[in-house]
């Protein structure tokens, strides 16, 4: 299997090759500060259940529904970000995400009731989240071929940095502005995406796109196919993308279950608040080094990338499952160990989820393909985290709820296998670009004949 480089096949059946640097790597800049301020601020929520919980007097399960629905927000609007940045201006969907995602943290430092929390920290900022996430994501990949693992890893590092940086961080605003000013602080935090999104550059849409846009606005039909154009909705049709995304969506259900948690399993295995907030740090910090390690072995293309996202993947189920077996003797050395290999392992596979897209959907529907990846997977977002806190209130311990989280990585990576080729060495031709719109395709037919009209010499 290391005998052919498939980055090389994939070049070489005709995925044209990206700018490799210049301003792109102020984009990963960008990339690596907003999404520190999107997931940091996801994974760091676990300080703040143990207070949401003693504050508001409910189940873990209850409580366990606000980072789910900001998870499941952020994913469930993806599409719309997606859909906007292709219909007008990246940049404006990025900084009005950014907006919206400070704003709802401001607007739950004032919750009286775990409602509020749910459409503030949930629902407003989780809206903000899905219009700078994906937008950005696509962005960048955009503006790499041959490094672009590498570039994501880069950028995503700084998910394992903020959670190494903000656990403590947030567990001394708490201790010092209790939980309402914390997030007041967090809320200024998140308006630095705005700044971010400023960075994007403004790209000219082609002129046959926006012409095919002007004469869809006379129909009902030709609206349809417009929108459906923006949303890539012809790739839910396509045999590769739908397997690929029911694999992703079953690693989801389990992914942030440990992020969620883990300060809470510490605690309840008798570690104290700040050794159990270093729990989180200490899987913080592989995963800095999962991301960039992963990036750049897999951009050197001795292995395919959907094969190397499989081990990651059921390397970081296993963990999963080994977190609150390592308590059950009450070392802590264990449970830091045992999260150390979680968090490379977690880490590892993250940005190959995003670059394994291209080749499945082809490189000219990643934007769609990442939104429509980010919705569908949505549903396992919101249900993961309350299954995890229902079965540690049904079972009194937390068990059973990281093993159950544990075997959806497990059965997500063999979903993975039944993808066409997986068992092959190199990867498959790309997909073929979707079909022209009806406009397009009679302005080309229209030209064709122009053409073949002209006499031999000319058309020679």
């Amino acid at each position: 299997m290391a005998s052919v480089r498939p980055g090389a096949e994939r070049r070489r059946d005709g995925e044209a090759e990206g700018p490799e640097g210049g301003w792109g790597w102020v984009l990963v800049g960008a990339l690596f500060v907003s999404t520190s301020l999107v997931f940091g601020l996801m994974r760091g929520l676990g300080i703040f259940f143990v207070e949401f919980v003693q504050y508001f007097e409910e189940s873990a399960q209850a409580i366990s529904w606000i980072s789910s629905t900001g998870l499941a927000a952020q994913q469930f609007f993806s599409p719309l970000g997606a859909a906007l940045s292709n219909a007008y201006d990246t940049r404006l969907v990025v900084m009005a995400g950014g907006f919206l995602a400070g704003l709802g943290f401001i607007l739950a430092s004032q919750a009286t009731c775990l409602l509020h929390l749910y459409l503030t920290m949930g629902l407003i900022s989780g809206l903000g989240w899905g219009l700078v996430f994906t937008p950005m994501v696509a962005t960048v990949m955009a503006s790499f071929t041959r490094r672009r693992s590498f570039a994501l890893g880069l950028a995503f590092s700084s998910i394992g940095l903020s959670s190494f940086t903000f656990n403590p961080l947030f567990q001394f605003l708490v201790e010092t502005y209790a939980w309402r000013g914390a997030l007041l602080i967090l809320g200024g935090l998140s308006l630095n995406i705005v700044a971010c999104g400023a960075l994007i550059r403004s790209r000219r849409r082609p002129k046959g796109t926006a012409k095919v846009d002007a004469e869809s606005r006379t129909s009902c039909a030709g609206m349809w196919r417009r929108v459906a154009s923006y949303l890539e909705l012809s790739l839910l049709c396509e045999r590769p993308y739908l397997t690929y995304t029911l694999a992703i969506t079953l690693l989801n259900v389990g992914y942030f279950v440990p992020y969620v948690h883990l300060v809470a399993l510490s605690r309840h295995a008798g570690f104290s608040e700040y050794q159990a907030a270093f729990v989180m740090s200490a899987a913080g910090i592989t995963d800095i080094f999962g991301r960039v390690a992963s990036g750049w072995f897999s951009d050197m293309g001795h292995f395919r990338l959907i094969h190397l996202l499989s081990v990651w993947t059921a390397l970081a189920g296993l963990f999963i499952m080994l977190l609150p077996v390592s308590t059950l003797w009450g070392s802590y050395a264990g449970l830091v160990s045992v999260s150390l290999l979680y968090g490379f392992c977690s880490g590892a596979l993250t940005s190959l989820a995003f670059t394994v897209v291209p080749t499945v959907a082809g490189a000219e529907r990643v934007m769609g393909a990442l939104g429509l990846l980010q919705l569908i997977e949505s549903c396992a977002g919101l249900l993961g985290s309350p299954l995890s806190g229902l079965l540690r209130d049904v079972t009194g311990n937390y068990l059973a709820s990281f093993t159950v989280s544990g075997s959806f990585l497990i059965l997500g990576t063999l979903t993975m296998a039944t993808l066409p080729h997986y068992f092959c060495r190199t990867d498959p031709p790309p997909p073929l670009p979707p079909p022209l719109p009806d406009a397009e395709t009679q302005r080309l037919s229209s030209e064709t004949e122009e053409i073949n009209e002209l006499p031999g010499d000319a058309n020679h």
